[in-house]
């Protein structure tokens, strides 16, 4: 985790710069567009909307869904540099606890693909392109590790390595995961409740917690994982307090979990009858996910514009720019297996 930088943060500029790139980012009207058009065409409307430059670094080997999804993800990287360039002093180091949760995302990538037993042709040319200098370190353990314990091993230069390297037994792949998820937000809140923290970031992770813990409580039940399995895997830290966590991994239905949250007086339970009853009726977690997801978005708007300088408006920038890379991946995803323009949608995240 990023320690606390000395040096005078650039508040202003760093801001004013965050939001110039969000006006730029693809507005609803756009994506809307972009889902009338067919497989063929949409890439190349993609590459004229600011990623042209890595949709032509993939084009040579790779095409369709392929390289679109491999460009957006080496884009996203791109930018998450030029931001914490233009970051400086405490903004800087505000802003890096929240990037370096991709840095997790890739450990659980090369977990998957390793315990998935990808070669590693596969993981360096589609998983993790090569051509992505940041996937470097990751393909690194892929080429020099077999298996999970090796690759956990591997990353014991890192803080989640560590940790990792210490669970007992003979881990699986979940529990790896959700150890780097304790990690990550363990070291994050650390660090923003120190001296030179910052209050509204703090109640921001606090949140993401929460909701990490009740979406896992729902896939808990759906996997009819055992209630001591359940309790293990909450994430410390959220707002929802202990007790009721505790008496939400016992719950055996979505009512009865619903029900265990409203006692927490930290649970907003706005618009989870309406997220239940769609759950069930096609059979997937995500109007729960997508619930949750609105929240935070709302929660990060709020804080940019009641803080326009301060570190909200870089990290919302980076959330609304993650936002817009997993919508483009579903619209291409969804375009090349065929999906109907409405179910495409109503997975999108506006």
């Amino acid at each position: 985790m990023a320690s606390m930088a000395n040096g005078r943060s650039n508040l202003y500029n760093a801001a004013a710069r965050a939001k110039a790139r969000k006006a730029a980012l693809i507005d609803t009207t756009r994506m809307r567009q972009l889902l009338q058009q067919g497989p063929e065409s949409i890439g190349v409307s993609i590459g004229e909307l600011g990623y042209r430059t890595e949709m032509d670094l993939y084009a040579s080997r790779m095409d369709g869904a392929d390289a679109v999804e491999a460009a957006l993800f080496h884009n996203m990287d791109n930018d998450l540099s030029q931001v914490l360039r233009f970051c400086q002093g405490h903004l800087r180091s505000l802003v890096a606890i929240y990037v370096e949760r991709f840095d997790y995302e890739k450990a659980k990538t090369v977990l998957r693909a390793v315990n998935g037993g990808a070669s590693d042709e596969l993981i360096e040319t589609q998983i993790l392109p090569s051509e992505n200098p940041r996937n470097a370190p990751w393909l690194q353990i892929v080429r020099t590790t077999d298996g999970l314990a090796e690759a956990v091993e591997a990353m014991s230069g890192t803080s989640w390595g560590r940790t990792l390297s210490k669970l007992d037994g003979e881990p699986k792949l979940e529990d790896y995961e959700n150890t780097l998820d304790m990690q990550y937000f363990s070291d994050a809140l650390k660090a923003v409740k120190g001296r030179d923290g910052s209050p509204r970031l703090l109640r921001y992770l606090r949140m993401e917690i929460d909701h990490r813990n009740v979406i896992n409580q729902f896939r808990g039940i759906r996997q009819s994982m055992s209630q001591e399995k359940r309790s293990s895997i909450v994430i410390p830290g959220g707002k929802i307090d202990p007790v009721t966590m505790r008496q939400a991994s016992q719950a055996e239905t979505d009512e009865e979990l619903i029900e265990s949250l409203r006692r927490s007086g930290s649970f907003d339970d706005t618009g989870f009858e309406e997220a239940m009853s769609e759950s069930k009726k096609i059979g997937s977690l995500d109007p729960y996910a997508e619930l949750m997801s609105h929240q935070r978005h709302a929660m990060l708007k709020r804080f940019s514009h009641l803080s326009p300088v301060s570190p909200f408006p870089v990290i919302h920038y980076i959330e609304c720019k993650a936002l817009e890379v997993r919508n483009l991946r579903l619209l291409v995803r969804g375009k090349s297996v065929g999906l109907p323009d409405e179910v495409i949608e109503a997975h999108l995240d506006y």
